[in-house]
């Protein structure tokens, strides 16, 4: 019996000497894809690369086995296996193959991630604090001050929360000019302006989305959802035109806002038309409005463009999913009107039928951005006041996999793209 046991323990010491890597699977196998992503980042944080295998078995990673690696996977109830070097290494050489469409993106730093976000409590959750926080990803918050104290350049990875940037209160006079809240987050703006030099809301914000667009050029990494999209571009097109009813800045817009526009200043989109009635819950017509859309719950899907993982890896990353039709859901932006969007940025998700576009990228100068419309992809129509979605209950989503995309990004900055 003794000498059986001593044997087994050789055995089993020989077994973990030839597992040398540790491979996650992201297909319909994994258990708990969103907190895949949060253990690669972790990975990453202890200065160990990771292989991000694009486009093999729903985006998985492969990374060298480490017993602390192996025990924090269990932990978080993540799918994985202990392979060896030999099986690591034919997985790589069929990945390498010129006839498949994979490829291998090496990770080497985690990035620094940055939130634009009020440090008030706000009355709605944000979908991307919500996944950082579940995938146990570090962030800071920032806001005004910390963007106009030029404090950007220290991260490489900036979210934009469902900010307004043209300064008119995310349009919310009619349905909640009454509410404590409102007034709060009004009246805080108002001095965040004040303290910066600025006599309007609307200026003050310019000159923050002009800091971010410097943060882009220099290199940075920008993502944003919903309303801080579509605001963000409007506000650098009506760079020095004032647009704000005198309800949200005191005094009456330009007459001549709409001729004024420079789209040459924006991002994604072009030739939009703004919607000027201060009480309208829209900025302009870039989004595709319920009305226009014609869709419901039950039939509500955008489907994710498959690119060339050797070719063109920079939207290969972001779209790495076990699912290539995504549950469409609502926000105050919910999708852009696809004769809308500039010629020159890169779909990755939309919707045919109707001519809508859901999830878009760019280059712009050394860096990157990356648009997606719409709220919470597992809560269809979120309100006002509603209870942030529990994520325990979603721990495969795809349109929230889509996000987490984008925090990884970054990561494989350093090697040289072939786009």
């Amino acid at each position: 019996m003794r000498f059986l046991l001593v044997l087994l323990i050789i055995l089993s010491l020989s077994a973990n000497s030839f597992a040398s890597s540790i491979f996650i699977p992201m297909d319909q196998s994994q258990t708990n894809h969103l907190k895949a992503y949060g253990i690669a980042y972790w990975v990453l944080q202890q200065d160990v690369e990771v292989d991000w295998l694009l486009n093999y078995k729903g985006g998985s990673f492969l990374m060298k086995y480490y017993q602390n690696f192996e025990n924090e996977l269990i932990i978080r109830g993540i799918s994985y296996q202990v392979i060896s070097d030999a099986q690591a290494n034919q997985i790589v050489s069929e990945i390498a193959s010129p006839s498949s469409n994979t490829d291998v993106m090496k990770l080497e730093k985690a990035p620094k991630v940055a939130v634009y976000s009020p440090k008030s409590k706000q009355p709605w959750d944000d979908a991307v604090t919500l996944v950082l926080t579940y995938a146990e990803i570090p962030y800071d918050v920032i806001f005004d001050d910390e963007v106009m104290y030029e404090e950007l350049p220290q991260y490489d990875w900036l979210h934009l929360h469902h900010e307004d940037f043209t300064g008119q209160f995310g349009k919310f006079e009619r349905s909640y000019r009454n509410f404590p809240w409102y007034i709060e987050q009004k009246q805080e703006f108002y001095e965040s302006a004040k303290k910066h030099g600025f006599p309007k809301v609307s200026q003050l914000k310019l000159a923050v989305a002009k800091k971010i667009r410097e943060f882009v050029v220099g290199g940075g990494f920008l993502f944003a959802m919903c309303s801080a999209t579509d605001t963000y571009d409007i506000a650098l097109a009506a760079d020095g035109v004032d647009i704000c009813s005198s309800v949200y800045d005191g005094d009456p817009p330009d007459p001549n806002a709409q001729r004024k526009l420079n789209y040459d200043n924006t991002f994604a989109f072009s030739d939009f038309v703004l919607k000027m009635d201060p009480y309208e819950y829209e900025y302009s017509n870039i989004d595709n409005t319920p009305e226009t859309r014609g869709l419901a719950q039950n039939n509500d899907y955008f489907t994710l463009f498959e690119f060339s993982a050797k070719w063109d890896p920079i939207p290969t990353m972001l779209t790495q999913n076990h699912e290539k039709i995504v549950k469409g859901f609502m926000g105050q932006t919910t999708a852009y009107k696809k004769r809308l969007v500039k010629p020159d940025v890169v779909i990755m998700g939309e919707n045919k039928t109707i001519n809508e576009v859901r999830y878009i990228h760019g280059i712009f100068g050394q860096g990157f951005w990356t648009f997606y419309g719409g709220h919470d992809p597992e809560d269809y129509q979120h309100i006002v006041g509603e209870e942030p979605t529990d994520l325990n209950l979603h721990p495969n989503s795809p349109g929230y996999r889509l996000i987490l995309n984008n925090i990884l990004f970054p990561a494989a900055k350093k090697k040289k793209q072939k786009t």
